[in-house]
């Protein structure tokens, strides 16, 4: 199985290459530098959540197309052959399960957070709905100037094409599922 670095890297080179757009123009249209970008369509970059957010908001394509799997019959997918995508430091790990790549609509991802960690998410495409349930520990959500805490047990559904963050307040690691859902 391809690192999560090399089906990133092949995506973005891909999309970029399908839409005609230079590195140049990726830049300017993600705000992301072209040396980073070019570094990542190597492999040799280990983007963050965030820069991967502005990359897939800037080609105007669902944050699934860059992390999607080649395609097969049946998928089992073991998490622990995943590559996260980090953020916060390495504090926050994002494995990308079921991508939408494959014109779901919809994308599920297994998150771990370490006391302490955080991070803020750049508003999705419109209309892009997030359904987290939490399985350990307890998250911290902020989202359209109200916050949210969600305990083990329990979910919560808001609008994902705001700006919005996490945060884990606890005192133990909080395991989480998310799907996104894009209309």
């Amino acid at each position: 199985m391809d690192t999560m670095n090399a089906i990133v890297a092949k995506n973005i080179r891909r999309l970029r290459e399908e839409n005609k757009l230079s590195l140049d123009g990726l830049a300017r249209l993600s705000g992301v530098s072209k040396s980073m970008l070019a570094q990542i369509e190597r492999g040799d970059g280990n983007p963050t959540i965030s820069t991967l957010w502005k990359i897939s908001n800037g080609m105007k394509v669902p944050f699934d197309a860059l992390t999607v799997r080649p395609k097969t019959p049946y998928e089992i997918v073991r998490t622990s052959e995943i590559q996260p995508i980090l953020e916060d430091g390495g504090k926050v790990r994002n494995f990308s399960i079921f991508p939408d790549g494959e014109g779901r609509r919809f994308a599920v991802y297994y998150l771990e957070l370490e006391p302490g960690s955080s991070w803020e998410s750049e508003p999705h495409l419109h209309g892009t709905a997030e359904f987290i349930t939490v399985f350990a520990g307890s998250l911290q959500i902020r989202t359209g100037g109200r916050e949210f805490a969600v305990s083990a047990g329990e979910s919560v559904r808001f609008r994902g094409d705001a700006v919005h963050s996490y945060r884990n307040s606890g005192s133990e690691t909080t395991v989480l599922h998310m799907i996104l859902y894009n209309p």
